[in-house]
């Protein structure tokens, strides 16, 4: 690959397209940055205002929260909160979400998600969605409970909060909730997934009740119309396992071949 410096150079005046495509070649996140920040070379004495992507934006967001430089990631998004051109997408700041997430920074996810409206954006269950697994990632337990509560407010939760309410019970290895949590998803005529189900089974599994959890794998299919997913078979396989039911764990295993 061609220098990037070298082929800014050759470029008189980089086009908000030229600053994309460079942005994306470019794999060190801090040298990204500074592209960003100044995308011509040899800068023009009273340079005009530079027309930015919402993609430019988008790549080194990315890039910045990938690597975990915050500080980085924050001066980008002071700049795109100044952008009267285009509205930012949701997506962008689910990333933005995500990245704190797993940086284990809950409280930076909180904020981010709290100033979605003052880039003009609107917050649907997407982001929602994502804050709730964010706070999962982090153990944040009450706050999710909070947060969960006071959705109906904004939004109408989908399957997808209801799988992530619902895998929270299970790492709490409370069962009960689980079960509430799937009841009320059905009372909202809800559709269960097999993400729904691999999740419940696994529960059932972890706690040995695997009559229980192989009612449900029936009930998926003949009642739900699910079909069973790999992460359902391994739950199960597992629990069989732990019991020391290998004839049953190998017809088991047959079963997905």
């Amino acid at each position: 690959m061609r220098n990037l410096q070298t082929t800014m150079k050759k470029l008189k005046g980089v086009t908000p397209f030229q600053l994309s495509y460079l942005l994306r070649r470019e794999t060190d996140p801090k040298r990204a940055f500074q592209l960003f920040l100044n995308p011509n070379a040899d800068p023009d004495p009273n340079p005009k205002p530079f027309h930015y992507s919402l993609l430019s934006y988008d790549l080194t967001i990315t890039k910045l929260g990938k690597a975990k430089l915050f500080d980085e990631l924050e001066q980008i998004l002071s700049k795109l909160k100044l952008e009267t051109r285009f509205t930012p997408t949701e997506i962008i700041f689910c990333n933005i979400i995500a990245f704190y997430s797993r940086a284990r920074l809950p409280d930076k996810a909180l904020q981010v998600f709290d100033e979605i409206p003052s880039f003009k954006c609107l917050r649907t269950v997407k982001s929602w969605n994502t804050l709730l697994n964010g706070l999962l990632i982090c153990r944040e337990f009450d706050k999710m409970r909070k947060i969960f509560l006071g959705m109906d407010q904004f939004t109408c939760p989908d399957t997808c909060t209801y799988n992530i309410m619902i895998n929270t019970c299970r790492v709490q290895n409370d069962l009960d909730g689980a079960q509430k949590m799937f009841d009320e998803m059905r009372k909202r005529a809800l559709e269960p997934t097999a993400v729904t189900f691999s999740t419940l089974i696994a529960g059932l599994c972890t706690n040995l009740k695997l009559q229980e959890a192989f009612k449900l794998k029936r009930d998926m299919t003949k009642i739900y119309k699910v079909t069973p997913n790999v992460h359902v078979y391994t739950s199960l396989i597992r629990g069989l396992c732990e019991v020391q039911d290998l004839s049953l764990a190998f017809e088991l295993k047959n079963e997905t071949l």
